[in-house]
């Protein structure tokens, strides 16, 4: 048996969600809007599948779901206008009529009934059965072989003017919930419903941790922090133990949740930041967005310590030529400092005028898949507690590639391996560079955790913007005399 599931929804009524995401991988509690039809699909025995697409097809096609091998089934696309007539379509797609085809909508949330569908459709004559949902648009088609013209029925699943299918003669199944996502609210519920088990055969995928909280692969949040009601917390997300989850909270992969945050019954975006003390009610947050289910308010917030949307931070390679370019016109002119930094590590009484450490830096030990772990290198610094005379050498690391002129402060091999939590590698995923948050603003003597919670929401929000702040802060710096201050120890 074939699958032909129409995903072709523009999403205008689901904007700003829709400005990044096609409507088929909206994020529902921790998996993509369209993985719920798909596991539904197999769990029916159904492995090939053709997907039609809108605008952002190749979006869809190239994400995770791809072709369908994850599953172990087969997955093509077929791209059309977005939200056309299925009845005009089915004739382009050449399907064959010796097989039969399941016909059914997946950018919406049903529950996982088409097996049970497929079961009672073998009881029922003529070449096509159907299951009549409560909206048309989530109806269920099979197209038995030998049937040439399903278009009539076919209209009852087109998008923006379905054709209601007669309850006479549809398959009858009970306990079947269904969310068309209409707009902002119903998404927002339909998420609150899943989590707080209202949604019939579907729950949080991801770990119990406690009675109420489910979490993903690798989150970070604690039993404490639900204070109230039910919770999921998506795949490497990091709650902080001071933050609060009342009511019915969805919190979706890779989201930072800061100290004393409040989150009641709303729902938040993978990828977003929540900032210290912040309190979200009946809401959907995506990225700097702040949706009010209750009110209707949509706010952009500017104020990035507050909210903001969080991303991998893709970078240049490391070592790139403009790194290494910058780093040789800063070396040109800080030439004169030199002779300073020689005398005042001869004026120090440490004994050494040259110090070597050893960093971990940007160069991958190999080109494995998936990326290798970063080498060490040999770090040159001047046996001086002023920090800016002290780390006048590393620039020769910026021109030799194994720093990045922005990025995180690097670590001590031994720093590097006493990580041990999750959220901790997030700042892998940032070069390592000279300048950054974490060196301009922290002592070297800070604790470890606060240092790699630094750099982490600076890996975790990058833009150009900011790292042309962090330049002008440096360039401050200078001038006011912060860089001239003694370390508070001889190794800052």
């Amino acid at each position: 048996m074939h699958a032909l599931v129409f995903a072709d929804r523009l999403g205008a009524e689901l904007a700003p969600l829709t400005e990044r995401l096609a409507v088929p991988l909206l994020p529902i509690v921790g998996k993509e809007l369209l993985v719920y039809t798909i596991e539904a699909l197999i769990d029916a025995g159904v492995r090939d599948l053709t997907v039609v697409t809108a605008a952002r097809g190749a979006q869809t096609e190239t994400s995770s779901l791809g072709d369908g091998r994850r599953w172990g089934m087969h997955i093509r696309y077929v791209l059309s206008r977005g939200e056309e007539s299925p009845a005009s379509l089915w004739p382009r797609l050449n399907r064959p009529t010796t097989e039969a085809t399941l016909v059914l909508r997946g950018d919406l949330l049903r529950s996982p009934v088409i097996g049970a569908f497929l079961h009672q459709a073998q009881n029922q004559s003529g070449c096509l059965a159907a299951w009549a949902a409560s909206d048309p648009r989530g109806s269920l088609l099979l197209v038995r072989p030998g049937c040439t013209d399903p278009g009539p029925q076919l209209e009852s699943l087109r998008w923006d003017q379905p054709r209601p299918l007669p309850s006479t003669g549809c398959c009858q199944l009970a306990d079947a919930s269904l969310s068309c996502l209409q707009d902002l609210p119903a998404y927002h519920r339909a998420c609150l419903d899943l989590v707080a088990g209202r949604f019939s055969g579907l729950a949080p995928s991801g770990q119990a941790l406690a009675l109420g909280l489910h979490a993903g692969r690798r989150a970070n949040v604690q039993p404490r922090s639900l204070k109230q009601g039910v919770a999921y917390v998506g795949a490497n997300s990091r709650v902080h133990p001071e933050a609060e989850l009342l009511g019915e909270v969805v919190i979706g992969d890779e989201v930072l949740i800061d100290r004393a945050a409040t989150i009641r019954d709303s729902v938040i975006l993978p990828r977003t930041y929540i900032g210290e003390l912040v309190e979200v009610r009946n809401a959907i947050v995506a990225g700097n967005h702040l949706m009010r289910v209750d009110t209707g308010a949509h706010l952009m917030i500017s104020e990035a310590f507050l909210l903001g949307r969080l991303g991998a931070r893709e970078g240049r390679a490391p070592g790139s030529v403009w790194d290494r370019l910058a780093g040789l016109v800063l070396l040109v002119l800080s030439l004169p400092l030199w002779p300073i930094a020689l005398a005042a590590a001869a004026l120090s009484g440490t004994g050494a005028l040259i110090e070597r450490e050893t960093l971990i830096g940007n160069r991958r030990l190999d080109q494995r898949p998936g990326g290798a772990p970063r080498g060490e290198f040999a770090a040159l610094r001047w046996g001086t507690p002023i920090p800016l005379l002290r780390h006048l050498p590393r620039l020769l690391a910026v021109i030799s590639g194994d720093l990045r002129l922005f990025g995180v402060a690097p670590l001590t091999p031994s720093e590097s391996y006493s990580r041990t939590e999750d959220w901790q590698q997030v700042r892998d995923q940032a070069p390592v560079g000279l300048l950054g948050p974490t060196q301009l603003n922290l002592s070297a003597a800070a604790p470890l955790e606060e240092r790699l919670l630094s750099d982490a929401f600076y890996a975790r929000k990058p833009s150009w913007q900011g790292d042309l702040g962090i330049l002008w802060r440096g360039a401050r710096m200078l001038v006011n005399g912060e860089a001239w201050r003694r370390s508070a120890a001889p190794g800052d």
